[in-house]
């Protein structure tokens, strides 16, 4: 029986290798997602820690020439030109000098399209800098009073922040991980669909079955076969991911992504169940299609299910009951880890424990199902 259940497992991992094609296509995620990330997150750094100046029209620039010399300070410049400047206009009231002469409010009109997507990081830019000239001049309308500006201040709010540089990251964090996890789902993909819904079209799945194997070496082996395509995608993206994330400034942010020895073992465990899990559903929906791009069809729409559940941890929500749940509840681990934060081993337990139980049913359901001769013939 072992020796049948070997031959059948080398069996299908030389017929992956041969077709490189599909090798390559189930592996491309695990090695240029993570760069494209990172050059991502590059870009958006970059952008939030050294915005780009912009120019905006001001009406009646001269009758608040402080404030002109104050927003040009902060990056936000006047220019008449209409070819060079943003779609914001800023507008000095007609009474502006006599208002703030008077210590009156000064009447400022910001005039802008909030639903332009390309301009609402310069309305956002150019309204911080109005409420903060805003309030060094409420500042100093206290001081020319003999008033200490301090009054205006009635707590004294002290934050000991007791985060570390790993556990800042929140959200980007998660998504890095996420990313991570999915590669299991992503990298099998191909094969698990060649094994099962392929094989059944050129006819060689009622061939393999006409030889004195049971139902259960065969499903086994096709799903030993596509986990280990997963957990190759896995190591890849670790690898990957272990020379590109340093290259990016997390600094900039305040948190570090640390892709060490310890987190890379505990994906690579946290890991072998999920590709298990995926393994099983991959192949169980991909017997049930009659075709081979129907299966792909159905296999795209369910991996949108441990998607969402992921997306559910990655934004924090029922993050406590979703650590108990397959594949959420290893990927909130390796969150945990990430951060330096300490793992619930219970919770762990009972999710890779769950992921176990789920791949099981699905293998039997498979056994179950290679028993027809309509799945095994695509009738």
């Amino acid at each position: 029986m072992n020796n049948r259940f070997w031959s059948l497992l080398r069996k299908e991992l030389m017929d992956a290798i041969r077709d490189k094609r599909s090798v390559i296509a189930g592996l491309y995620y695990a090695i240029f997602v993570p760069i494209l990330m990172a050059v991502m997150m590059m870009v958006i750094i970059d952008k939030l820690t050294s915005p780009e100046d912009f120019k905006i029209t001001i009406n009646n620039s001269s009758a608040a020439a402080d404030l002109v010399v104050y927003l040009d300070n902060q990056g936000i410049r006047h220019s008449s030109d209409k070819t060079e400047t943003k779609a914001i206009e800023l507008t000095i009231g007609a009474s502006y000098a006599e208002q703030m002469r008077l210590a009156e409010p000064a009447e400022v009109i910001l005039i802008a399209d909030g639903s332009e997507e390309n301009l609402q990081s310069a309305i956002r830019r150019t309204e911080r800098a109005l409420q903060r000239y805003s309030a060094e001049m409420a500042s100093l309308r206290l001081i020319a009073r003999g008033i200490n500006p301090i009054i205006m201040n009635s707590l004294n709010v002290k934050m000991q922040d007791q985060a570390t540089t790993e556990s800042k990251g929140g959200q980007l964090i998660a998504m890095i991980i996420l990313v991570i996890l999915l590669s299991v789902f992503v990298s099998g993909m191909n094969l698990a669909i060649d094994t099962s819904a392929g094989e059944r079209e050129r006819n060689s799945l009622a061939l393999l079955l006409s030889h004195p194997i049971s139902l259960r070496q065969l499903v086994v082996s096709k799903v030993c076969a596509v986990s280990v395509f997963g957990m190759l995608g896995l190591v890849l993206v670790l690898i990957v991911s272990k020379f590109v994330y340093p290259m990016v400034p997390w600094q900039e942010l305040g948190f570090n992504v640390d892709i060490n020895i310890n987190f890379m073992m505990a994906a690579l465990i946290a890991g072998a169940f999920v590709a298990v899990l995926a393994a099983s559903m991959q192949l169980f929906v991909s017997f049930m299609a009659k075709s081979f791009k129907e299966a792909q069809t159905y296999i795209t729409f369910v991996m949108f299910v441990p998607m969402i559940l992921s997306y559910a941890v990655t934004f924090d929500f029922a993050t406590d009951e979703l650590r108990w749940a397959p594949v959420t509840g290893q990927l909130q681990a390796l969150i945990d880890v990430m951060k330096g934060k300490e793992i619930p081993l219970l919770q762990l337990a009972v999710s890779c424990l769950s992921t176990l139980l789920i791949s099981i049913a699905l293998m039997l359901g498979m056994e179950r199902l290679l028993k027809s001769e309509k799945i095994v013939f695509g009738l």
